[in-house]
């Protein structure tokens, strides 16, 4: 009797946990989001079979492939013209309301302390809508969008892990962006996760940029090889650095292997990740600021 109970419970352990697995990472069929093709050394080997991904290459939308530059890792040009083009161009139906957005790049020596958008999306009076800040001088990245009181939220993840995403060295910076929780991910390790606020539905009649200084609205002076948008939160998760490690490069399983993160914000307890002894134990609330607007200019 034992023995067949053992049976019944294997048999819906392999049943269930793939099609629970296969919801989790499946493409939305709501139409907003295309295919788009990616390499499957990316993933970790978790992934057994093929998926069908759907998102949004943001540097072929925008940027010109330049070429081998060291480590056998291709970069794009980013040159003096302003990277900014109509939303509807670049989402012509509309972004998820959930997404991973998961980009590869180094700093140079020059721009190491600047200020500067990874991306943003603003509507047509200019009022942010929502953006990723890389800031070099406080070595943070700062999360914003509008809330559903039409208010600016800001987000600061101000870990010391995220220091070295300025070494000049290249990194893979990826964030998981769910209804209610943003996590931030360098090098495929697990930073941090914080409690949001709802989000504001994205106006497409407005414009996106990336990689633009907010002094002045030009290109930052960076080496970028990717910035990829996923239809689906858990691709930032599932993602390995396999690009980072040039032509030795053998895919790592990544997924569910992530340090657990510092958590500035009580989670619900199935989010929540195991509780280490060097965790920082300061509990603090998500910072609500005001988002600097964009360029009038741009």
């Amino acid at each position: 009797m034992s023995f067949l109970l053992r049976w019944t419970s294997f048999l819906w352990t392999v049943t269930f946990i793939p099609c629970t697995f296969g919801m989790a990472v499946s493409a939305r069929t709501d139409g907003s989001c295309p295919p788009l093709s990616v390499e499957e050394h990316m993933f970790s080997d978790v992934l057994d079979r093929p998926l069908e991904i759907t998102g949004f290459d943001l540097t072929e939308k925008f940027l010109l492939r330049k070429g081998t530059i060291t480590e056998d890792l291709l970069s794009f040009r980013l040159g003096s013209s302003p990277l900014i083009k109509p939303t509807k161009g670049i989402f012509p139906n509309g972004l998820s309301s959930e997404y991973s957005l998961v980009t590869i790049f180094r700093v140079r020596r020059t721009t190491k302390k600047e200020r500067w958008y990874l991306w943003q999306i603003f509507d047509q009076s200019g009022g942010s809508q929502v953006s990723v800040v890389v800031d070099g001088t406080k070595k943070l990245v700062e999360f914003s969008f509008q809330g559903q009181l039409k208010n600016i939220l800001r987000y600061s993840f101000r870990s010391r892990d995220l220091h070295a995403l300025f070494d000049r060295q290249w990194h893979k910076l990826s964030i998981s962006v769910q209804s209610n929780i943003v996590s931030i991910y360098m090098d495929c390790k697990l930073i941090e996760r914080r409690l949001t606020d709802e989000k504001d539905s994205i106006d497409p009649s407005g414009r996106t940029l990336i990689t633009t200084r907010i002094e002045d609205g030009r290109p930052v002076d960076i080496e970028l090889k990717q910035i990829l948008i996923y239809c689906d939160p858990y691709m930032a998760e599932m993602e390995n650095c396999c690009e980072l490690l040039g032509p030795k490069c053998e895919a790592k399983k990544t997924f569910n292997g992530t340090s657990p993160p510092l958590v500035t914000a009580q989670l619900p307890q199935m989010l929540s990740q195991p509780a280490l002894k060097s965790i920082d134990r300061c509990h603090c609330p998500a910072e609500k600021v005001q988002s600097i607007l964009p360029n009038k200019g741009l």
